[in-house]
């Protein structure tokens, strides 16, 4: 991924490169815990594969505990343990699975449209 650029400035990245490479620098330290933002979405090595899959896998690797603001349902799920759902700054909803997510009625009339 970022093995290739190693001399490049990293002004001088992509967007997915530059934040690739802050998680990197982040995890350089040993956390455990990550704060992501948007959870690197389309910083895939590959266009359009979305970052959540690495942080999933790092989660499951170095056993993080990771607190992420994600906007895009289906793509928090598949990382998230459990979900908060905030509605102008206070938590309407907390859900321990994604099965108790998915079948809250507020997840449904504001992510899944249903």
């Amino acid at each position: 991924m970022l093995a290739g650029r190693r001399r490049q400035l990293a002004g001088s990245m992509s967007g997915g490169e530059q934040q690739m490479l802050a998680v990197a620098r982040a995890l350089m330290s040993s956390p455990r815990i990550l704060l992501v933002g948007r959870a690197l979405g389309g910083a895939g090595p590959h266009p359009g594969e979305p970052g959540h899959r690495k942080i999933r896998e790092l989660k499951e690797r170095r056993q993080l505990t990771v607190l992420m603001a994600e906007q895009n349902f289906n793509q928090a799920t598949k990382i998230a343990d459990r979900g908060y759902i905030i509605v102008h700054g206070k938590i309407e909803f907390e859900g321990r699975s994604t099965r108790e997510l998915r079948e809250n009625e507020l997840v449904k009339k504001y992510y899944l449209g249903v």
